[in-house]
């Protein structure tokens, strides 16, 4: 009985297992804080969901609140599949990005002005189907945007970009020094074979016919 229980938990551990990996990756990525004037600008807003098979009406609202102001503006609503863009200084400059899932529920601001600059709101409103009952959850995401004349040196960035170059350059010169070693040993084993070929050729035919029998006292 206690071998039966011990496969059975391990068999659930298993398939625990084997479910988490299936399970798809969402990763809640910062959104920029700094845009480019003239250039577009994503906002990037993430709310995974915990479990894909779970059935959720999913309702995204975006609002801007300018820096000397306490006022929310309606931006943007997307629901039912849909964007909906409200009217104001964002309505020929906004696009949705968000990802089919809806896991993903960024914007992007086209042409990108120095009145862009603010605090802007991402509210996603899930609310899941059960069979008995409905629960939702709310989540809200605060990005706050700065305008810039011209885009400013990312050293963080530069030194990832170094550190990549840096490491593809070691892993090429490991490949082939491995690749000469590998050579070189199969050349040698090479070598020790015919060698061996050679030296039992060169041997008389006699002897090899008529070993010497080992000399007994």
């Amino acid at each position: 009985m206690v071998t039966q229980t011990r496969v059975h938990l391990q068999t659930l551990v298993f398939l625990v297992f084997v479910a988490h990996l299936c399970e798809p990756v969402c990763v809640d990525v910062p959104s920029g804080t700094e845009a480019v004037l003239g250039k577009p600008m994503k906002l990037t807003c993430i709310s995974c969901l915990k479990r894909e098979e779970i059935k959720a009406k999913t309702r995204v609202d975006w609002y801007y609140m300018p820096d000397d102001d306490e006022y929310k503006t309606h931006i943007l609503r997307f629901e039912d599949e849909n964007p909906k863009y409200m009217d104001g200084q964002f309505y020929d400059r906004l696009v949705w990005n968000g990802s089919q899932d809806l896991q993903d529920v960024s914007i992007r601001i086209k042409n990108v002005t120095y009145n862009d600059t603010g605090v802007y709101e991402c509210h996603v409103f899930r609310k899941f189907e059960f069979d008995f009952f409905t629960p939702s959850i709310f989540h809200i995401k605060e990005i706050k945007l700065k305008v810039i004349k011209q885009a400013s040196q990312d050293t963080t960035a530069l030194y990832s970009e170094i550190m990549m170059y840096v490491l593809l350059v070691f892993l090429t010169l490991w490949l082939l020094v491995e690749m000469v070693y590998c050579y070189r040993k199969i050349s040698k084993s090479d070598e020790q074979g015919q060698d061996t070929a050679t030296n039992y050729l060169a041997v008389p035919s006699e002897q090899k016919a008529n070993p010497v029998a080992p000399v007994s006292k």
